[in-house]
């Protein structure tokens, strides 16, 4: 009789053990898991880009540009990376940008900077840090250039600098008047520099 109490006893735990190992199997199943696949900050960092490229609109690579200015001279711009602008379609944010214009008097000026701005609509073109650009044997170094359709000239400031075969000459502004064809040459601190050159 002891006998079967014990094995009815072992029987019985037996089915209870069971039964919860069925049950805590069950439940731990149902409960969402706590362990995270990206940290806080890297679910931070994704929200902000994602932010982002919802006002930043679409991103292109290698993008170009080309036409004809008012004065009938042809462009080419181009991008390795731009962005267009969600809330003004007209305006497309540029990296890496090379700009050709090819003059009627067979001339070419070559502008190359590591940001841009690209008016789609007025053709005007903003040229932002690390300016160079490339013009009849001179080469011109800057951070900013602005290209005026519209008005016809090419306004470069900020720490300008000119290099060709007859030295070197620093400026603070300079202004390529595509029409004419001219440039003014000033020199706002110092008063040094003040010049109109006919490049024809």
């Amino acid at each position: 009789m002891d006998r079967k109490k014990k094995l009815r006893i072992i029987q019985l735990s037996l089915l209870i053990s069971g039964v919860l190992i069925v049950i805590f199997t069950y439940m731990s199943e149902k409960k969402p898991s706590k362990e995270k696949i990206f940290t806080e900050e890297k679910q931070k960092k994704i929200q902000r880009t994602i932010d982002d490229e919802s006002v930043a609109g679409d991103i292109f690579f290698n993008i170009e540009y080309s036409g004809l200015d008012l004065s009938g001279n042809r462009y080419i711009l181009r991008s390795k990376k731009a962005f267009s602008n969600k809330s003004n379609t007209q305006v497309v944010n540029m990296e890496e940008v090379e700009a050709i214009f090819y003059f009627k008097d067979d001339t070419i000026l070559n502008v190359w900077s590591d940001y841009g701005i690209y008016n789609n609509k007025t053709l005007d073109m903003n040229f932002n840090k690390n300016v160079k650009a490339s013009y009849a044997g001179s080469e011109l170094y800057a951070n900013k250039a602005e290209y005026s359709n519209s008005k016809g000239f090419l306004n470069i400031s900020e720490k300008v600098k000119v290099k060709d075969t007859r030295g070197t000459m620093f400026a603070d502004k300079l202004l390529f008047d595509i029409k004419k064809q001219s440039l003014n040459i000033s020199s706002f601190n110092d008063g040094k520099i003040n010049a109109n050159v006919n490049l024809k």
